[in-house]
């Protein structure tokens, strides 16, 4: 339970108190109290003040204050700070000082309606914008209707919803976070999952998706399949979690338009997918040369799509030289390095650049130390992990037919080599 929500910049900008038994005044201990935290380097995210507890969060220069004198579940006051901030983004597309002076009429609207007496109710966006609008509502038409969907049990989907061609779209997208040594030895990996829906459907339909998910496939006896042990499983509000922990089924009727239906990690030792070495010479302290090898380590079917290589160079280098056996390069002086641009690279292949450099008569001292490649790609039709996608059944009361459309692609996340 919260018992007060407020904006403060360095004055509070605006309030709601929800259960009445806060005394306003209050609030005005906590910037002294932050200012006092700043000095001694001290950023607990709770601060008390006599029977008064503040849980903060800050965004840009604002901090977004939640009060309250009871024992309030910490996680879910933070969970509906944090959701705050996304409802005013999707409204006022960036939140700051500005935006809530220029729309307190619909900031209060929505503080009214994501709360009611200290316990959060809808702070879907989508369904707030039904019936909170920022132009306001018109005093000649009345009050307007709330939509079915605030009493509804399905308060992210609205009744009455009607296509003529109904189809799902799923993307699973999953980022590969990978750290390499000098020497070659992975130091960190990870793949981090997400699985995105565009749902164009008509009425409440309910559907089931199928994984290659191994408990799944323990709980059933079937492991002759390849399976994917997924780690820390995220779902959407949407998604019936008793069915999930029950049989690993995963039911839900979707929300409309774009949504993201899971995510997960997986810790794994990944191996790299688009290796890279580098050597750096020195001539005569006036030109330095830089020999970068590429190569992809997946299969010859599968091809990654702009890939981009950012290799770091000494700060003072001038007139730059390229040669490449594919792509293009460009130097970018405002980030030391040179960036290596291959528009498509299929799986099994090797590439080389060599980029020569003028140096300034002083010895350049950069050369030692020196900073991480980094790469970015996009492969499509491929999951690192292997993850698949068995069935999307759609359930409609009317019957209606829909096609899904299932697309995986492995992208980059914080992929970074170092280099002798």
């Amino acid at each position: 339970e919260t018992g007060t929500f407020i904006f403060l910049l360095s004055l509070v900008l605006i309030s709601r108190n929800y259960m009445g038994n806060m005394d306003m005044n209050k609030v005005d201990h906590f910037m002294p109290i932050m200012m006092r935290m700043e000095e001694d380097a001290d950023s607990s995210p709770l601060v008390t003040h006599g029977s008064a507890h503040f849980l903060w969060i800050k965004h840009r220069n604002l901090y977004l204050v939640a009060m309250t004198k009871k024992n309030a579940n910490a996680a879910l006051v933070y969970s509906f700070l944090y959701k705050m901030v996304e409802v005013f983004k999707e409204y006022f597309k960036e939140l700051e000082e500005e935006s809530i002076r220029d729309n307190f009429v619909t900031v209060y609207e929505l503080m009214d309606e994501v709360m009611d007496f200290g316990f959060p109710q809808t702070t879907d966006s989508k369904i707030l914008q039904e019936y909170i609008t920022q132009q306001g509502h018109k005093l000649d038409v009345g009050a307007p209707r709330p939509p079915a969907t605030v009493t509804n049990a399905v308060s992210w989907r609205s009744e009455g919803i009607k296509y003529r061609k109904n189809e799902v779209f799923m993307d699973v997208i999953e980022s590969v976070n990978l750290l390499v040594s000098a020497t070659g030895s992975v130091l960190r990996s990870e793949i981090v999952g997400s699985i995105k829906l565009k749902v164009v459907l008509s009425g409440m339909p309910e559907l089931r998706l199928g994984l290659n998910d191994k408990v799944l496939f323990e709980i059933t006896g079937r492991e002759k399949s390849k399976t994917v042990e997924l780690e820390d499983v995220k779902f959407h509000q949407c998604v019936r979690l008793s069915r999930f922990e029950n049989d690993r089924t995963i039911s839900f009727i979707p929300p409309d338009g774009e949504s993201e239906l899971m995510s997960y990690r997986l810790n794994t030792t990944v191996k790299p997918l688009i290796w890279i070495e580098s050597v750096i010479e020195k001539f005569s302290h006036s030109r330095v040369e830089i020999k970068v090898k590429a190569r992809s380590q997946f299969k010859s079917r599968s091809t990654a799509n702009n890939v981009a290589i950012m290799v770091p160079v000494p700060s003072d280098v001038d007139s730059p030289k390229f040669k490449t056996s594919t792509g293009s390069c460009k130097y970018l002086p405002e980030k030391s390095a040179v960036q290596w641009n291959i528009k498509s690279f299929p799986g099994g292949k090797e590439y080389m650049m060599r980029a020569h450099f003028g140096l300034p008569s002083v010895e350049s001292t950069e050369l030692e130390g020196r900073r991480p490649i980094t790469v970015n790609f996009e492969i499509p039709y491929f999951t690192v992990s292997g993850i698949q996608v068995r069935y999307l059944k759609i359930i409609e009361k009317s019957g209606y037919e829909a096609l899904p459309w299932v697309r995986y692609i492995t992208q980059s996340g914080d992929y970074q080599l170092r280099t002798n």
